[in-house]
């Protein structure tokens, strides 16, 4: 594996959830692979369990980590080609990316979108040009549209909690007090729909997400309806595709309780975190038996760790 960005670079997702947690029973099995292999990991945007995460998973495979929180760290850069760069810009990123690739064997990037300009922020620009100048594999720690190592870790959470072979997963919106990105959401439909669940989505009219990223899940309106017999449950706000990165009115009583599980397959509660109680989720549920989200952060370890051992075996 070079690139990790999407589902659409892994060959088998089942088999590299597996592997995950073959991973997290034998932590320590692979350390020959990172020797003397650096993992550089790039940050514009802040990160808890990202870089916490990926930097375990890392030192589990016997590689040297370096971490560089460019938007505090870093010269500020310059996106764009031709131009004299004679206003705040200080670095293209034609040469940072090239430096980068030059001190470490492995890049993870890590970039939000501005949600201002959906066509600027889906053709993630800061992302790919990293990926073209750098010259080593990329792994995306989260770009604008998606979050492929949440996903991976979602589905290694399914995957190994699961009491059925097809279980009902669905994606439930959560109100919040500011615009968030799609890409955790986008994501996670991306992935489900390629794995072997029953996927549904659910949110308020008017926060459709990209069909390109829920193609073959069913979209639903009405949240219990959409709970009904549900075996796992994940809970994430998102702003508008359309119009882009807005807040809509209304729809707080869209947030997750006990009272509304009932309908429910006992089912377990996921969120990618950080989460603002009683707001996105009750304090009932993340504190009750049916929350398992510090689990499912737990196995981000397991999914970077596979993804990176994939990586090294390709050097």
């Amino acid at each position: 594996m070079k690139l990790f960005t999407s589902v659409h670079d892994v060959t088998n997702i089942n088999a590299l959830a597996a592997e995950a947690l073959q991973l997290k029973q034998n932590p320590y099995g692979h350390q020959h692979l990172g020797e003397n292999k650096t993992l550089g990991l790039v940050f514009l945007n802040p990160s808890l369990r990202t870089r916490m995460s990926t930097q375990k998973a890392a030192l589990n495979l016997g590689m040297n980590v370096m971490v560089l929180n460019m938007d505090k760290e870093g010269w500020a850069l310059e996106l764009q080609d031709g131009v004299v760069m004679n206003g705040s810009t200080v670095e293209h990123i034609r040469e940072a990316a090239a430096v980068l690739g030059q001190y470490v064997d492995i890049i993870g990037v890590r970039s939000f979108p501005g949600l201002k300009n959906r066509e600027e922020d889906y053709n993630e620009e800061i992302f790919n040009k990293f990926v073209k100048y750098c010259g080593v594999p990329v792994v995306s720690l989260e770009s604008a549209t998606r979050h492929p190592l949440q996903s991976l870790a979602d589905l290694v959470t399914i995957t190994e909690l699961k009491t059925k072979p097809r279980p009902k997963v669905v994606l439930t919106w959560a109100p919040h007090i500011k615009p968030l990105p799609q890409a955790v959401p986008n994501s996670f439909a991306e992935w489900m729909c390629k794995a072997d669940v029953d996927f549904t989505i659910a949110h308020p009219k008017g926060y459709e997400l990209s069909t390109d990223f829920t193609n073959g899940a069913t979209i639903i309106h009405n949240q219990d309806e959409a709970l009904a017999d549900a075996d796992f449950i994940y809970v994430k706000n998102w702003s508008a595709f359309e119009p882009y990165g807005k807040i809509l009115p209304g729809n707080d009583d869209w947030m997750l309780t006990n009272e509304k599980l009932r309908v429910t397959n006992d089912a377990k509660v996921m969120h990618c975190l950080p989460v603002r109680r009683n707001l996105e989720l009750s304090d009932e549920i993340l504190d009750g038996p049916s929350s398992i989200v510090v689990h499912e952060a737990g196995n981000r370890v397991w999914a970077a760790q596979a993804v990176l051992k994939q990586m090294l075996e390709s050097l």
